[in-house]
């Protein structure tokens, strides 16, 4: 009897999902270096590709680029260059419609676009890298975790620092006892983006934007240069602030290390603010309940001018960094800058010191992870079973600040049980033509 073969496309698309976790995968399909053959590449779409976008897309120039979107052309020069045989698009809605060869996605869009981008593609069975934070609210954030995990496809959040050697360490420190029993952290960002007063002038729309696009699911306004390209972040309509900007990225190694989940409350004292941009500084404390044998945790957020108390152990003459993170042990704190290695301190409990065991491998970068769990590998480590709940809290952060009270919070059913008003911060109403 001849032998059956199993397309790569029945593969990718679950027909063997049942056997996948059994099957050993040939080297060439795990995109080394020159050894990749383009039947056994991802055909991926780039939504987004100016900006984060540019590198995001360049980052995934292992497989086929079959399309690229961006609300503006101009923004998207460099990646057009980059692959002149994708089809080019502004709306990534008929780029999804008409281009019926695309199994994955890159979605690096402003925030505000995140959500409705992810979910049309995960729907249609695509597998979806999601720039940070994955989505503008927390319902859009619940919407694209349940979706993810009901079509089955492959998802990555991009907290690219994740896949870094020197945060993983820092997981594995923590994980393996080298400070005892965590209780206590405090992460910082000195950025800010918050403050701003909107402007009244309407100058012309560029040729190349198209405006509606851009603004998306939000309320509709004129065009302005203080919003795009790059200033969108300290609006409410479009972006997350300060906290949504840098809290995935600096709070990731809390979380992952010490095996968070939802927050039982969260409480904010934010600076002077509107209802147009988030505060110029904010301090936010959530406060997490025991997990097995680990004890409950107070995770502490300060941002713009706002500092976290000195510690003790730090020697007189050494400065925090202007980003990072401090975990409180039982038997001793680590000071995590941002972007760069753990050191216990002071700096003489570092003499004799040796790295704990390795947990997680070494080796391979976020957006490879991404590809290798898309042609049928191990999910990636920033999967959005993962970072659903982590943005979800962080988010939360913004709608105490919103709020101006203390917060109780039910996670599993997505609700803040007092004050209830608070609940009206959890999604926003979508502009007519957009929908989730």
């Amino acid at each position: 009897m001849k032998k059956k073969t199993i397309s790569r496309r029945e593969f990718l698309g679950g027909a063997v999902a049942g056997v996948a976790a059994f099957t050993i995968v040939p080297r060439h399909v795990l995109g080394g270096a020159g050894n990749t053959p383009p039947s056994e590449k991802l055909n991926i779409a780039c939504i987004g590709i100016g900006g984060m976008g540019a590198s995001d897309s360049e980052q995934v120039g292992t497989e086929t680029i079959v399309a690229l979107c961006d609300v503006d052309w101009k923004h998207g020069e460099g990646a057009f260059k980059r692959y002149p045989n994708a089809k080019k698009y502004k709306d990534f809605r008929k780029m999804l419609e008409e281009e019926k060869s695309i199994e994955a996605v890159t979605v690096s869009t402003p925030d505000n676009t995140h959500a409705v981008a992810a979910v049309m593609a995960i729907k249609m069975g695509k597998h979806v890298y999601c720039q940070k934070p994955l989505a503008h609210d927390l319902y859009e954030v619940r919407r694209m975790t349940e979706a993810a995990c009901e079509h089955k496809v492959m998802t990555q959040m991009g907290t690219q620092l994740h896949a870094e050697g020197y945060l993983r360490q820092l997981v594995e420190m923590i994980k393996t006892g080298v400070i005892g029993k965590v209780r206590r952290v405090d992460i910082w960002s000195n950025k800010n983006w918050g403050g701003g007063v909107r402007p009244t002038d309407t100058p012309p729309i560029p040729e190349t934007l198209d405006w509606d696009l851009w603004l998306g699911p939000a309320p509709y306004r004129p065009y302005h240069p203080v919003y795009a390209p790059g200033n969108w972040r300290r609006w409410w309509d479009f972006g997350t602030g300060t906290l949504g900007d840098m809290g995935c990225h600096i709070i990731d190694p809390a979380w992952w290390a010490l095996d968070l989940k939802y927050p039982t409350s969260i409480e904010a004292t934010p600076g002077p603010f509107n209802d147009e941009t988030y505060p110029e500084k904010t301090v936010v404390k959530w406060e997490f309940p025991a997990r097995g044998d680990l004890p409950p945790v107070v995770m502490t957020w300060y941002d713009g001018a706002n500092n976290p108390p000195r510690p003790k152990e730090l020697e007189k003459e050494r400065n925090l960094p202007d980003q990072g993170g401090l975990y409180y042990g039982d038997e001793g704190v680590i000071l995590a800058p941002h972007g760069g290695g753990a050191r216990l301190i002071p700096e003489s409990r570092m003499k004799g010191f040796k790295a704990p065991e390795q947990l997680f491998e070494r080796g391979i970068d976020h957006w490879q992870e991404w590809i290798r769990a898309c042609k049928g590998g191990p999910k990636g480590l920033s999967n959005f079973d993962y970072a659903g709940p982590l943005t979800e809290t962080i988010l939360l952060g913004n709608v105490a600040a919103k709020a101006g009270a203390r917060l109780e919070w039910d996670g599993e059913k997505l609700k803040v049980t007092n004050p209830s008003s608070a609940n009206e911060h959890l999604k926003r109403e979508y502009r007519s033509g957009w929908t989730l």
